[in-house]
């Protein structure tokens, strides 16, 4: 199920991904019919246009700070902090400095 990620490891979830200039980097750690995991670095400025996703998303940032765009509500997230972003509702997320998160997404 876990790909990309070695097991049995103990792991920081925000050192699985670099950050690159000019780029929003993701890796992903688990693809399936019923859950989808990524882990995303962004550089400052750096974004993922208005979009809808087909399940529940949810966003840990990791390190930094991001702006989350959904449904037309601005929330902006530090390290640590955690957001749903619901089923079908269009979102985005932009860089307001370089940062990292997690994205759990269950169909």
């Amino acid at each position: 199920m876990y790909k990309n990620i070695d097991k049995k490891t103990k792991l920081e979830l925000k050192n699985l991904v670099d950050y690159q200039d000019g780029q929003v980097v993701s890796k992903t750690l688990v693809q399936n019919n019923y859950v989808s995991m990524t882990i995303f670095s962004f550089d400052k400025g750096e974004e993922i246009s208005t979009h809808a996703a087909g399940g529940d998303a949810m966003v840990t940032v990791l390190e930094g700070t991001g702006r989350f765009t959904v449904g037309g509500d601005v929330f902006i997230l530090n390290a640590g902090e955690t957001l749903i972003m619901p089923k079908d509702i269009p979102h985005a997320v932009y860089g307001e400095e370089k940062f990292k998160m997690q994205l759990v997404v269950s169909f």
